[in-house]
């Protein structure tokens, strides 16, 4: 192998071990997103409360979760905002 070789290997494994730990980084806020959307889904279906999702909820509901999305509904019935 030649030196650019090698220095390829070295800089690809670089960038795996950062994208690894970018999305463990990643994985509660996306975790919290999806239980979150899931709980306004059912807000919306079962009783039918219309919430828009924005980069806004998305970012309440990815930071607190099921908590976020209950604020969010709340929110959005009293009519303060959403």
């Amino acid at each position: 192998m030649t030196g650019l070789e090698i220095l390829l290997l070295v800089l690809v494994l670089v960038v795996l071990v950062g994208a690894a730990q970018l999305v463990q980084t990643a994985r509660p806020f996306i975790v919290n997103a999806v239980a979150g959307l899931v709980v306004l889904y059912i807000a919306q279906v079962v009783f039918g409360v219309g919430v828009a999702v924005t980069p806004i909820v998305l970012a309440v509901v990815a930071i607190g979760g099921v908590p976020g999305s209950v604020l969010v509904i709340a929110l959005s019935l009293v009519g303060v905002a959403f």
